[in-house]
């Protein structure tokens, strides 16, 4: 099946870049970042940035922009049967080119998950240095770790805003 990710979520200000490796089948179904119920994305986020927990994507969407985080995947397009980063083939990436020169206060880059960071190293080259963390992936095939740990790891985020 292909699959194309969505536009960046993101703002003249955005300082964080998120990036994860391309949207599952339940996030494309619903149009939405993150959108499988079972994806701890948003619960980390909302508690991380210490706002209640929605469900309502707008208000996730704005709680990104009001803390200056942007949102995005590596890959552009992609075929894939399923939703696993592992049975992506004939891949292309986005074009960080462009997305960067115009998000100029962009200092760190966050990838969600392994997959996510190698296809980045594997596509893009980056002319400007960030500070770079690959984080534990949130979605819920990434077993390995309890929710806490994870929740810990992604707390980094308080420390770059």
């Amino acid at each position: 099946m292909e699959s194309f990710s969505f536009a960046p979520i993101s703002s003249p200000t955005s300082k964080i870049l998120i990036l994860g490796t391309m949207p599952g089948t339940k996030s494309l179904e619903l149009n939405q970042y993150y959108g499988h119920n079972q994806n701890n994305f948003w619960k980390f986020m909302f508690q991380i940035l210490g706002q209640e927990f929605s469900n309502n994507y707008e208000i996730r969407k704005d709680l990104l922009i009001e803390n200056n985080i942007a949102l995005w995947d590596v890959l552009q397009f992609c075929e894939r049967v399923g939703s696993l980063d592992s049975a992506i083939k004939n891949e292309i990436a986005n074009d960080f080119e462009n997305f960067l020169e115009t998000h100029t206060q962009i200092e760190s880059i966050l990838f969600n998950g392994q997959k996510a960071a190698a296809f980045f190293k594997k596509y893009v080259h980056l002319t400007k240095q960030y500070k770079t963390f690959t984080l534990p992936s949130t979605s819920p095939a990434n077993a390995s770790k309890a929710f806490q740990n994870k929740l810990d790891e992604w707390s980094i985020i308080k420390t770059l805003l």
